[in-house]
């Protein structure tokens, strides 16, 4: 299940503006990879900057790379007692979204598994409203604690509506990113505090709506590894620089490891041999269990060269034997 939708809207001849405005560029783009490489589940991806476009942060939207944040909604933290309730249906991009997952459904069935990835998690969708700088110093100060736990309610709200939305349009699995909430940016102590308590009850949601969940955080997660296993969340998506080895240990028979190789390192700029190596190496960490599913550590750069994501699928199915 590759996180590729860089590449795969690249290989298919589509700007990430074409893609991002399309269902029918999307679905096509993974349509044509799915064809082209034979992997087994689609993550549906098309930035991270979606929610917060439809809670009002502002949103640049360049003609070939994901949309990124332009700005921030709230100048002050106590100001999230003026936002109007959040309606993230009514924003064009989600619905994009969601029509293009409808789209993948209605073309493969259930012979491909779909996963719905449903942009930001709370604390990451916190920092796009309060900007990522003022938002790590808001909770640095006890005396916003209650305005803070507002804003993540608030952020939330936003995220399930559109966990719910996904829920309805074939996917088989649905995920979040919360990738500031890892020790790269806060303390475990901080994560603790302002984001694990919301990616449970994300979890809890999407368990509520019937369908699987992973959360993804990039960076070194090792930390936090028990911490996120308590989510209950089915899966976690976890970057290079998490020591797999270890979360082998920690996670075997208590849920899903997705990842981990190098996107860029590896995938991007590395040879085909390197590539089988790095991935034989990965699989051999987890060839006691069956609770693995390949990929990289985060997106695939639009640049990766075919060759090497057809090397990465070969050595998984020659796996073994």
């Amino acid at each position: 299940m590759l996180h590729n939708f860089m590449m795969a809207a690249r290989e298919a001849g589509f700007t990430m503006k074409q893609y991002r405005e399309s269902p029918e560029a999307i679905a096509r783009s993974f349509i044509l990879a799915v064809e082209k490489y034979g992997y087994d589940g689609i993550l549906v991806d098309v930035d991270t900057a979606t929610l917060a476009g439809a809670l009002g942060v502002p949103v640049d939207f360049p003609e070939d790379l994901p949309a990124r944040l332009a700005g921030r909604k709230l100048e002050r933290l106590e100001q999230v007692r003026e936002l109007p309730p959040p309606l993230v249906g009514a924003y064009p991009g989600v619905q994009v979204w969601l029509e293009a997952v409808r789209l993948l459904h209605r073309h493969f069935g259930d012979e491909i598994h779909l996963r719905g990835n449903c942009d930001q998690a709370p604390f990451s969708l916190a920092c796009a409203m309060r900007s990522m700088e003022d938002w790590f110093v808001d909770l640095s100060d006890p005396a916003n604690e209650e305005f803070a736990h507002e804003l993540l309610d608030y952020c939330l709200a936003a995220t399930t509506q559109f966990l719910g939305l996904m829920a309805d349009t074939g996917a088989h699995m649905v995920s979040n990113g919360d990738s500031p909430a890892g020790p790269d940016l806060v303390s475990p102590k901080m994560y603790r505090r302002f984001a694990l308590p919301w990616e449970k009850r994300v979890v809890q949601f999407a368990h509520g709506l019937g369908k699987s969940y992973i959360l993804h955080i990039c960076g070194n997660t090792d930390l936090i590894l028990e911490d996120m296993i308590s989510t209950g969340a089915d899966g976690l998506e976890l970057d290079y620089k998490t020591n797999s080895r270890r979360a082998h240990q920690v996670m075997r028979d208590r849920t899903v490891f997705a990842g981990n190789i190098d996107p860029s390192g590896v995938l991007a700029w590395a040879t085909p041999e390197r590539v089988e190596e790095k991935t034989r190496e990965l699989l051999g960490v987890f060839s006691d269990t069956p609770r693995l599913i390949l990929n990289a550590g985060c997106a695939i750069p639009a640049e990766t060269p075919p060759g090497n994501l057809k090397a990465f699928i070969r050595a998984a199915r020659e796996y073994g034997g």
